[in-house]
């Protein structure tokens, strides 16, 4: 049906972050409850399909696209492995406006950006480089994203104020110096953050 695959992509989009009822309800023009007896018949195609790895989770009054609990110990090895080891360009972006700007939305995050970031954002969730600081008050109720204690071994950090600031980034490039991923990579990113300052 036409209507499931309209729910599945926009919480797909969503991410994490997932939508409430009454968010989906608006976007499909219907009324709040046949939109929530279709999310209930989605959520049971997909539970009752064993060649689907996704389910629906009701996180609070949030409905998110998530992977079966069947596959729990597949993700984490992935996420331990080699493979997934580097992080892409657009996740460190993600990572360096966290990092600055905490707490911070996703959909702030890609004010910034300029684009979609609900996948590097996950993506980072997983690597447990960010988590949820708590939530916007307000309608939607939107996740705030901070960096974790993970986050601070992974970039040998003992503090948010050892971050760089730009003019520590333009001595480093004037040097030469071969630097971290923060230093080396999103110099301009920074310079972008920094102009903005408090806002």
């Amino acid at each position: 049906m036409e209507v499931f695959s309209k729910i599945e992509a926009l919480l797909f989009v969503a991410g994490n972050e997932g939508l409430t009822l009454n968010e989906i309800a608006n976007i499909l023009n219907k009324k709040t409850a046949p939109t929530y007896q279709l999310i209930v018949d989605l959520k049971e195609n997909y539970n009752k399909d064993e060649q689907r790895a996704i389910t629906i989770l009701e996180v609070g009054e949030h409905f998110i696209l998530s992977t079966k609990k069947e596959y729990a110990a597949l993700l984490k090895l992935f996420a331990q492995s080699s493979i997934n080891q580097n992080l892409s360009q657009a996740a460190l972006e993600c990572l360096s406006i966290v990092a600055y700007k905490q707490p911070i939305t996703r959909a702030e995050i890609e004010e910034l950006r300029g684009v979609q970031s609900s996948g590097s954002v996950q993506k980072l969730v997983a690597r447990q480089l960010i988590e949820e600081k708590g939530r916007v008050e307000g309608p939607g109720r939107a996740i705030l994203y901070g960096t974790t204690a993970y986050f601070f071994d992974y970039f040998g950090l003992k503090s948010i104020e050892e971050l760089p600031t730009v003019d520590q980034l333009e001595v480093n490039a004037e040097k030469e110096i071969p630097n971290d991923l923060f230093f080396d990579r999103f110099k301009e990113q920074f310079e972008k953050i920094e102009e903005q300052g408090g806002n």
